[in-house]
């Protein structure tokens, strides 16, 4: 008999499990406690809370691929769709970033392959915030330096304890400095800056620029449909072809430890009870806390640290218009705008186009990042809203920033929020059934590998300790990938490795690398000054 293992999740991390392993003969079973797939990656049918008859799809938020992933481009290739093709083919490259602002023109910077000088300089320029004095735009290319030439354990054990401000020693900074950081780490991660880690944001800033500058890959790609319908639908019908059995709407309620044996002797599931060899847990991190029992934790103290992580809010609404916008090719970001708000008006990138009678002609999607700042119009942050007043403050700021380039909230024919924001029982707000994990300063530490001390658990999802740390859809599947590789192994079943990158990064910065490896392990600081003396900026 093949081997079994039993998945607990069918977000993206339980799915890409499910996936590298039913491909190289395992049998697998999936339970998802929510009747839909995907996690927060899945659109619904927006139509039903809305009451419209005309079907299109809602998102948790818009969904973008930059340059630096590798692992979810990778599986999407591997998903054949009904057209003949694959769900790779379905990505479609953005031009441009539109940063507006309030009460001074807008600019669309080229986030295209740079084919131009003009596109380099764009590409050069818009990462390092190009209207900051040439002295700071300096000091933010040393610090970027500072986190290249540094070795891996430097970079786990100093810069993840300190935070991204203190780091960039932003107290001695401009205003407009100080700012530009804040709204660019609350996009990127839903966290007031003072508490990201250095080491995330100093990573994942060098990406997106390596990726703005490099011209073989494209820097940012979309999906040319709704989530689900484009991605999702296709990859269920994928893995249930290589015989997963997938249960929507039967969720885990337990988990049988025999701390004798070390092992999970099954699990409980609304179905009845469930016994395979393996077992992955590919939940949100806040029911992980709550299926790992104590005595698995107890076996496994590298699980404790999962109570010390965090997590935040990061969702997102739609607009559905009655005339479509452009805006931009790509995505907006509202530089000024109080709840952090980014937007993508996405029919341009769609395939499909609807009817001329269609009432609903434009979908514009925006991303709330900041859920405790007071907002314009409304002097609450939007967790203490109603879902008419976060609904009424988005198009405030929509507006203040959009205007100039066409978006009228009297043009807007509904708006759906994410289901997962609900009112709260007091009515004093709303609450988020599907909050983000967020890198706050040392806690990389505290997350867990995929390969736990019980031999026959493993863990999945965007908390797991990954290269691509940053909670995503690329750190949920390489997670995934980093489980189906210790299952493989611990089954024995032989075949091609699951595939696993790294983050890239310009080999030029290598000795410099192994240079500071030999200072770091002497305990020596890092050769800042030398460098700064040798590398001219």
């Amino acid at each position: 008999m093949p081997p079994t293992v039993a998945i607990i999740g069918g977000g993206i991390a339980g799915l890409t499990v499910a996936h590298e392993l039913a491909s190289r003969g395992v049998e697998v079973e999936l339970f998802e406690a929510s009747g839909h797939l995907g996690g927060k990656a899945h659109s619904f049918p927006a139509a039903e809370y809305l009451g419209h008859s005309t079907p299109f799809h809602g998102e948790h938020g818009f969904r973008f691929l930059p340059a630096f992933y590798r692992h979810l481009p990778d599986t999407m290739s591997r998903i054949p769709t009904m057209d003949s093709r694959t769900v790779a083919d379905h990505l479609i490259e953005t031009q441009q970033t539109l940063l507006a602002h309030r009460g001074k023109p807008n600019r669309a910077v080229t986030v295209g392959r740079p084919r131009t000088l003009d596109d380099w300089m764009d590409a050069l320029d818009a990462p390092l915030a190009d209207d900051l004095p040439l002295r700071e735009r300096r000091h933010l290319l040393e610090r970027l330096l500072y986190i290249l030439t540094s070795c891996e354990r430097r970079r786990q054990y100093e810069l993840d304890a300190i935070s991204w401000p203190s780091f960039l020693d932003i107290d001695r900074r401009s205003r407009t400095f100080r700012e530009r950081i804040e709204h660019m780490t609350q996009a990127l991660v839903a966290l007031r800056a003072d508490r990201a880690s250095a080491k995330t944001m100093g990573t994942i800033y060098l990406q997106l620029l390596f990726g703005q500058i490099d011209p073989t890959r494209p820097t940012e790609r979309i999906l040319d449909g709704p989530t689900s319908p484009t991605f999702v639908d296709p990859w269920r019908s994928h893995l249930e072809n290589l015989g997963v059995d997938i249960h929507t709407g039967s969720p885990v309620t337990d988990i049988a430890f025999d701390a004798p044996r070390g092992r999970i002797d099954h699990v409980r599931a609304e179905t009845g009870s469930v016994e395979a060899d393996q077992y992955v847990l590919a939940v949100p991190l806040e029911v992980a806390r709550y299926l790992l029992p104590e005595e698995i934790r107890g076996h496994d103290p590298t699980l404790r640290g999962i109570d010390r992580l965090e997590t935040a809010w990061m969702a997102g609404l739609q607009c559905f218009l009655e005339e479509d916008i452009t805006l931009t090719t790509g995505h907006a970001i509202l530089a000024d705008a109080p709840w952090k708000l980014t937007a993508i008006s996405q029919r341009q990138f769609w395939h499909t186009t609807p009817p001329a009678d269609d009432p609903i002609q434009g979908v514009l999607s925006v991303i709330i990042s900041d859920w405790q700042t007071p907002g314009i119009d409304i002097d609450r942050p939007a967790s203490a809203c109603s879902l008419d007043e976060i609904e009424a403050e988005v198009l405030t700021q929509l507006t203040l920033h959009l205007d100039a380039e066409g978006f009228d909230q009297d043009r807007v024919v509904d708006v759906v929020i994410d289901p997962a924001i609900s009112p709260t029982a007091d009515g004093d707000g709303v609450e988020n059934r599907t909050p983000l994990f967020v890198n706050t300063v040392g806690s990389y530490l505290d997350r867990p590998r995929a390969e736990t001390r019980v031999d026959n658990l493993t863990l999945a999802g965007d908390y797991v300790r990954t290269s691509t740390d940053l909670a995503s859809m690329e750190s949920a599947n390489e997670a995934g990938r980093r489980a189906a590789t210790a299952i493989l192994g611990r089954l024995d079943v032989p075949g091609r490795p699951v595939d696993i990158w790294q983050l890239d990064e310009p080999t030029v910065f290598a000795p410099w690398r192994r240079f500071d490896r030999w200072r770091f392990k002497r305990g020596l600081p890092h050769a800042a000054d030398t460098i700064s003396r040798m590398i001219p900026i």
